[in-house]
């Protein structure tokens, strides 16, 4: 077997983890029984020894993957000369079923036209292929065992032992189908009919699900569809149990190829978390605003007496311990090592992680609902501490290992906390030091325009000391810390488009002028950044320009709509997938883009 391109998988999803299925029918990752849980499939980080559950029409060359409608129901196609067989791929997301032994993958085989040939392999690989496991037949299906997990295949058909798991061959008539449940926990006493009649009903109760959730969204401009595709994505990468959103489903998947840039980012950054909250209000979601804020009250509570008032990333369930390791026996994505479990950055120092989280606030208490005193009284220590520690050094948005700079990014978005935290206070007439906070902010301003700029180039730079850009700095306008058309951003526009820019797609910096990262690779242009671009251009009035970007990039999304972190230089998705960033960020920029046109179609 060999990889599969990134961009070859579809994402289901049940608010707990995720699973990718590729185009031939093969879940290749899954994590059990949360996103940031060991791997019970994950041939996408070693395809020997990862694990997988296939199943495919023998010898099928040609197949299609498409989401039904409105929802995250994925299905993939196999035609040939004998006939079209299907594969309905979800995850039951009825809340009423969260709890131990709740989660499910539903399979879903289906002879279109003609008489179907199929073949079903589940090779589960428990904790990141560490831990052995037990493979019992009894009945209608199988039972995987390891230590402290265990689940079931439930199977019309016979399953036959193979190697470390199942198999079997079966064959469908025109029109006829049949279900597979793979369920956590040891329980199979369940009959095949009934598992059929069982996915049957979880099949329509998860299409109402989403169609019913989806139906909120009050967007309806252009770009509708991928706007759709973009928030249901957003949706599936949250933890519904606590409201906590994780960068990405996946840890590993490289930046560059066979580089060492492979970061596990199955966790929840408040950066991350707090920019797709925006998304999702801005689109009329606010149940998921609330949540997520009831879980940022609770970490704000839980680290009061730390030196600073949040960290930069958790656990979805709220825990702190991120220790990174590197699993060494695991191949990496096409030979891309080191794979990572973990992430070494949590003790990092990234000053905009309050930008972005009070910009977040200020939205939600003045469109959504208002926010508590008690949470108040926790912003106001975010404020002070901001006040005092702006002008420190960080590693920044990029999380850089190679020491620490004066980011302008970092200082804006301390500057944005500063503002956001005024105007909250101003509108709810909530006690705060206001003269300090606006003093502070005030410096702050100062402070940029005075070291971070650069006359001589017509630009704003990316850290104090130094010329090269960064294009993290696209997003002045839109925080609104300098005018879409001041000159002085109209420079760095013109600048970044020349050496940031890549056929309109656009690097996040200079690896080799910027500030030194730590890491000696290469690595792709960044989708979040060419959405910027776009949303910049938009808001300066050069709009036909940003539709051209716009449109251009939103071919560079896979067969489903969606995104990973980069585009690599030959237009393949590169690093973890599919990313929150680049959604969010279509999203933001379909949303002004569409307004810059004239609004709604």
């Amino acid at each position: 077997m060999t990889y599969r391109p990134v961009e070859e998988y579809g994402i289901i999803g049940d608010m707990h983890s995720a699973a990718l299925v590729g185009t031939d029918g093969s879940i290749d990752w899954y994590c059990l029984p949360r996103f940031d849980s060991p791997s019970v499939f994950a041939r996408i980080l070693d395809d020997e020894k990862g694990g997988y559950f296939r199943i495919s029409v023998p010898g099928c060359l040609r197949r299609q993957q498409m989401y039904l409608p409105d929802t995250c129901v994925l299905v993939t196609r196999f035609l040939s000369d004998s006939g079209v067989g299907e594969v309905i791929d979800f995850m039951p997301v009825d809340p009423g079923r969260a709890g131990p032994g709740s989660h499910q993958i539903v399979r879903v085989a289906k002879s279109i036209r003609g008489s179907t040939e199929f073949r079903l392999d589940c090779m589960p690989a428990f904790n990141f292929a560490r831990d052995p496991h037990t493979v019992e037949i009894s009945g209608p299906g199988a039972l995987f065992r390891s230590d402290g997990m265990s689940f079931t295949l439930r199977s019309r058909f016979p399953l036959a032992r193979h190697l470390n798991g199942v198999s079997a061959s079966f064959t469908l008539g025109e029109g006829e189908s049949t279900t597979f449940l793979l369920g956590e926990g040891a329980d199979l006493q369940q009959t095949a009919a009934e598992s059929r009649i069982v996915g049957d009903d979880l099949l329509r109760e998860t299409v109402t699900f989403w169609k019913r959730w989806l139906g909120q969204c009050t967007y309806r401009g252009r770009w509708r569809e991928m706007v759709n595709r973009s928030i249901l994505t957003l949706k599936l990468l949250t933890y519904d149990p606590t409201g906590a959103i994780v960068a990405a489903p996946t840890t590993s998947l490289p930046e560059e190829l066979g580089g060492p840039r492979n970061w596990d980012y199955r966790y929840t950054w408040m950066r991350d978390a707090a920019l797709t909250l925006i998304a999702f209000m801005q689109l009329g979601f606010t149940g998921e605003a609330e949540k997520f804020m009831a879980w940022l009250e609770e970490r704000a509570v839980e680290d009061a007496t730390s030196k600073a008032p949040l960290q930069l990333m958790y656990r979805v369930d709220g825990t702190r311990d991120l220790t990174e390791t590197h699993l060494d026996h695991l191949d990496g994505y096409r030979g891309s090592r080191p794979v990572r479990v973990g992430n070494l950055a949590v003790d990092q120092l990234q000053l905009d992680i309050y930008g972005e989280l009070l910009a977040a606030v200020e939205i939600y208490d003045r469109d959504a609902k208002k926010i508590s005193y008690d949470l108040w009284t926790h912003l106001v220590r975010m404020l002070d501490w901001v006040a005092d520690n702006w002008r420190r050094s960080d590693e920044g948005i990029w999380e850089i290992r190679g020491g620490r700079h004066h980011f302008v990014y970092s200082k804006v978005q301390c500057w944005v906390a500063l503002d956001r935290g005024l105007r909250i206070a101003d509108r709810r007439s909530f006690p705060l030091d206001r003269s300090r906070i606006q003093r502070e902010r005030d410096l702050i301003f100062e402070a940029v325009m005075q070291e971070g700029y650069r006359p001589d180039r017509g630009s704003f730079v990316q850290h104090f000391a130094t010329d090269a850009l960064d294009a993290s700095i696209l997003t002045l306008p839109i925080v609104g810390f300098v005018a879409p058309s001041d000159p002085r951003m109209l420079g760095t526009l013109a600048r970044i488009r020349r050496e940031l820019s890549s056929d309109s797609l656009v690097y996040r910096y200079s690896v080799r002028h910027a500030a030194a990262d730590g890491i000696d690779c290469g690595e792709g242009t960044f989708n979040i950044c060419t959405f910027w671009l776009v949303e910049a251009l938009a808001r300066a009035g050069e709009v036909e320009e940003a539709r051209f970007i716009f449109e251009k990039m939103l071919t560079y999304a896979n067969h489903v709509g969606l995104f990973g972190e980069e585009t690599s230089p030959s237009g393949e998705v590169a690093g973890n997938y599919p990313q929150a960033f680049t959604h969010l960020s279509l999203i933001n920029a379909a949303f002004a883009l569409n307004e810059a046109l004239g609004g709604d179609v």
